[in-house]
């Protein structure tokens, strides 16, 4: 088992994505977490604190990628604001990362291109992100 390291704070309106395009199934101790261009799901398990996925950044890199992020969201255990989340409905984050080059940060601007005063969705992201920072998780590979 793996103390868990920081995700990149984009991986909050992936999640958020997620949640408000109604791809997230939850389960008892599991979740299907349909990615944005739906050709994936992705299975989160937990038990108590410690999470597992099958996501790459989850399963490669050792920090929680946004099926994890929308998992919590969805548990209560992170703050969601569904407000905030609309201004990600319908994004296909994977399609939009794939022409950013993995420039995560430029992908949100570009998102956020055409929307007024994009202080407050980026406080709320913050928000969000320290709490996750706050959390005692545990990721692991092994299945749960």
């Amino acid at each position: 088992m793996r103390k868990m390291k920081m995700p990149p704070r984009e991986k909050i309106p992936e999640a958020y994505s997620a949640i408000i395009d109604g791809r997230v199934e939850m389960h008892e101790n599991y979740a299907l977490v349909t990615s944005s261009d739906h050709q994936k799901v992705y299975l989160v398990r937990w038990q108590g604190n410690t999470y597992n996925s099958n996501d790459n950044a989850t399963y490669w890199q050792g920090y929680p990628g946004y099926p994890v992020i929308a998992v919590l969201l969805m548990q209560g255990k992170l703050p969601y604001n569904e407000d905030v989340a609309r201004y990600f409905q319908g994004v296909n984050w994977h399609r939009l990362n794939k022409k950013k080059k993995r420039d995560y940060a430029a992908a949100l601007a570009d998102v956020l291109l055409d929307v007024a005063h994009p202080e407050g969705i980026y406080e709320e992201i913050d928000k969000v992100y320290t709490h996750l920072s706050l959390l005692d998780l545990t990721l692991t590979r092994k299945k749960l």
